[in-house]
């Protein structure tokens, strides 16, 4: 979970702007595709938890 926290850090530390942009683009998405991107994202966590 540390490094969750690290990794989801470093782009709002390292250029805020574009962080606001990236917000601002999710924004625009419908919710299925929002929903994709994170059963995508679950299922990445859990194979390389697998892996590790």
């Amino acid at each position: 979970m540390a490094l969750v926290l690290v990794f989801e850090g470093l782009l709002p530390a390292l250029n805020p702007a574009a962080w606001r942009r990236l917000f601002e683009q999710m924004l625009q998405l419908p919710d299925h595709q929002i929903r994709v991107f994170g059963l995508c994202s679950m299922v990445l966590g859990l194979v390389i938890l697998w892996v590790l």
